[in-house]
């Protein structure tokens, strides 16, 4: 680490001195409301700052003509000639960019609202974008710990916020719920390179404001997509590194014509052989969408989707192969007929998923509007696997004789299919006046899906035309109403109301594999308040405090490992947010108190689902503090650290034979530290350095906490450096991108699972691992007209 702090104090000093300049100051408002925390940066140039609390900002800039732009969710892009001081003050109520926002005004939250969140802006996914998935591009986040099983954050990779893994994180796309119906899961890999078409994401971490989809356990996650554009444009953007990854992204913008309509769209290719060996990404995917424009209309039409062939990764290794061979991967080996160890070609998931949104925004004057989307998903793939020495009965073959003698076990190969569709609609109507705003909205979605398993070859068994081996079909409706209000009852003081209602019914029938019954029809009616207050107690300081209650169905793989019971989480938030000059502190304590939590037990099923089990009672009480520091008009700093404590009052489970009680302990896969840290610095115009570390402390694969589940703990680095030619020949921009991940060669593993068995009547137990890469690299270009 030593020479890290060397290398940074060398770029302090070398970006300490700079020349006179005039100064450009002024007041930001809404509507006449100071703004704080709006980025203020001049395109071109290295400089940036953040208006005050009392929504002021200065900023010293060269003699002569810059465009400023004004960043607050929204933009504002204002050219000044300067040439002397120069007093600016900005109303963002007009910002051109603003219309796309309304498609999320009912689930996103703002530092008025008491809910803890942290945005992530189109900007800072733009610095990493090399083709790592939304989740590796999140990691950085407070509180949020990310995994991938091929190990370099391309092909299949997954979150966790606060200990809750991705089943327990509501996700939307322009406020259409993302989130699979009957997994709950969230799958990146299905829209490969899809932050190529981000505007910017907001993550609110507890259970957050409502919103529509699957329930919020530990954070829920919006996501706007691109904007319309006013003028037109396009880019390509290529990007190669370690493990022979490259991305090739195509995208344009017809900008606004006729002065109502834009068209634009993205096309990507993602190709990665993984850290992990055999662990190959194959990723297509596609975004398009029209806009139109009216005085006070907004209407887009979008489709987005894409195809993905990844080889499976999921099975882990042991703890002899990880330091043997920590790149091995077992998924599809079998023996020949020499006894030589092979692997299947064609291990693989293969899906293909395409998404379709009609989204219309309307204001009425008065302070109201509403929006309305429409919505539907066609999603349809299969895992092929390669399965050695397997009983014939249990795929509904039978037994054969073959030279005098019965056979009763052959290889095969198999898919197990999903067919699925998803649509509905969300809508809400809004009332927005200086003291109230008032959201009532709600959603209708349904599920159809069909599960269903093939045998297409057979080694030693007879040949055999195309055979289903399992078949069962599922379905689930889910509805929701809510009302929000949010009422400032004097200038210091606002108030937070919200109720939602959901119900749920879900059906499932059929047989699974070894022709096991497979039968689901259950209903759930949740009813979540939630309420909350903002005190501004000064021009600097805000303190919230809310509550909120939230509830959530099992899934399908809880229902397949047993009879769950829905889960219930109390969840209390205390905050404090401070904001002055050039420092920016965001705090908050969270106690989450919990009912029959869905924990993960450790165990995978045989596709690499997690297992989870009811707890009980169970709670996980933290603090969660993030900064930005501008130590110099070159220079930020970015801090995050959250310490949590996450209990089970009293885990039972089996253990030689006997239901036994574990007592108090840590609730699996969560760590007690979590830790991230952002240096950055602009030495010139257009040239960016960031430092990034992120450390995850200790953590159990199992709700036992014992040694073998035991994960330690991790510290990793990465820099990237982003260089913007902006005067360049033939081109509008060039930018330049380089990222090491990685970059001390930590080896690291972020993940794992945990099993036990009984032989004897004593229990013995196992664990798998997942390594991550060690020292990596990304470059790209990206080439804008």
């Amino acid at each position: 680490m030593k020479h890290v702090f060397l290398i940074f104090s060398f770029l302090l000093a070398a970006g300490s001195g700079y020349s006179q300049e005039f100064q450009v100051s002024g007041t930001v408002t809404d509507g006449g409301t100071p703004l704080a925390g709006v980025l203020v940066r001049p395109d071109g140039s290295s400089r940036f700052t953040q208006t005050n609390a009392q929504g002021n900002y200065e900023l010293q800039l060269k003699e002569g003509v810059h465009h400023l732009i004004f960043s607050f969710g929204n933009q504002k892009r204002i050219r000044i000639d300067l040439s002397e001081d120069l007093v600016l003050n900005v109303d963002m109520s007009d910002a051109q960019e603003v219309l796309d926002e309304v498609f999320l005004s009912a689930v996103r939250v703002t530092a008025a609202s008491p809910i803890t969140y942290s945005n992530l802006t189109n900007e800072e996914i733009e610095d990493r974008n090399l083709g790592q998935d939304i989740p590796t591009l999140m990691q950085y986040m407070p509180n949020v710990v990310t995994t991938s099983d091929a190990g370099a954050g391309i092909g299949y990779s997954s979150i966790r916020v606060r200990g809750t893994e991705a089943r327990g994180i509501n996700v939307t796309i322009n406020g259409v719920p993302y989130n699979d119906a009957e997994s709950q899961g969230t799958f990146w890999v299905n829209l490969g390179d899809f932050a190529s078409s981000v505007e910017d994401l907001q993550l609110q971490r507890g259970v957050g404001t409502s919103t529509n989809g699957a329930g919020a356990f530990g954070a829920s996650l919006n996501i706007l997509t691109d904007r319309y554009n006013y003028a037109p444009s396009a880019e390509i953007a290529n990007s190669f590194g370690s493990y022979n990854t490259r991305k090739h992204t195509v995208k344009f913008s017809t900008g606004i014509f006729d002065d109502h309509w834009e068209f634009s769209g993205r096309a990507s290719v993602i190709k990665s052989d993984g850290y992990i060996d055999r662990a190959s990404s194959d990723l297509k995917s596609y975004f398009f969408q029209g806009s139109y424009v009216g005085e006070t209309s907004l209407i887009k039409a979008l489709t987005f989707g894409g195809s993905e062939v990844t080889y499976q990764a999921w099975d882990g290794i042991d703890a002899d192969q990880l330091q043997e061979n920590r790149r091995f991967n077992p998924a599809g080996a079998y023996e020949d007929n020499d006894g030589n160890l092979q692997f299947y070609d064609n291990h693989v998931d293969d899906y293909k998923q395409d998404h379709f949104q009609l989204l219309w925004n309307e204001r009425y004057g008065g302070g109201w509007s509403s929006n309305l989307a429409l919505h539907y998903t066609y999603g349809r793939g299969f895992y092929e696997s390669y399965r050695a020495n397997r009983r014939l009965t249990q795929y509904g073959l039978e037994p054969f004789v073959a030279n005098g003698e019965e056979i009763t076990r052959s290889d095969l190969v198999t898919q197990k299919w999903l067919v699925n569709d998803f649509y509905g609609t969300t809508f809400n109507v809004q009332y927005d006046t200086d003291n109230l705003e008032l959201i009532l909205g709600g959603a209708w979605n349904n599920y159809e899906g069909d599960h269903f398993g093939e045998i297409i070859y057979t080694r030693f068994a007879p040949s055999l035309p195309l055979q289903r081996y399992y078949d069962n079909s599922s379905q689930k409706s889910d509805f929701n109403v809510y009302g929000k209000a949010t009422v400032a009852v004097s200038e210091a003081l606002s108030l937070y109301g919200d109720l939602q209602l959901r119900r749920i019914h879900y059906e499932v029938d059929g047989v699974e594999e070894e022709n096991i019954p497979f039968i689901v029809d259950d209903t759930h009616t949740f009813f979540n308040p939630k309420a909350g207050l903002t005190y501004k107690f000064s021009e600097n300081n805000r303190l919230y405090f809310s509550f909120a209650r939230a509830h959530r169905e099992p899934n399908r793989t809880d229902y397949e490992a047993g009879n769950p019971e829905p889960e219930e989480l109390n969840d209390y938030e205390l905050g404090w947010r401070f904001l002055s000059g050039n420092f920016q502190l965001n705090s908050n304590l969270y106690y989450m108190d919990y009912r029959n939590q869905l924990v993960l037990t450790g165990e995978l099923n045989d596709v690499g689902a997690p297992i989870r089990r009811n707890s009980g009672n169970s709670y996980r009480l933290g603090l969660e503090l993030d900064a930005v520091v501008v130590l110099h008009p070159k220079f930020s700093w970015r801090p995050n650290v959250a310490i949590s404590r996450n209990k089970n009052d009293d885990w039972f489970a089996s253990w030689d034979g006997e239901l036994q009680s574990f007592g108090k302990t840590d609730i699996s896969y969560s760590p007690g530290v979590v830790a991230g840290n952002i240096l950055e610095y602009r030495p010139v115009d257009g040239l960016e350095l960031k430092f990034l570390t992120k450390y995850v402390g200790e953590q159990y694969m199992s709700n036992l906490q014992n040694e073998e589940a035991r994960l330690d703990s991790y510290f990793v680095n990465d820099f990237n450096v982003q260089y913007t030619w902006r005067s360049a020949p033939v081109f509008k921009e060039v930018v330049l991108t380089g990222l090491i991940n990685n970059i001390f060669s930590e080896e690291y593993v972020s993940n794992g699972y945990y099993y036990t068995y009984d032989y004897e009547g004593v229990t013995y137990d196992g664990a798998g691992y997942y390594p991550q890469a060690t020292r990596n690299f990304l470059v790209g270009m990206t080439l804008k007209f």
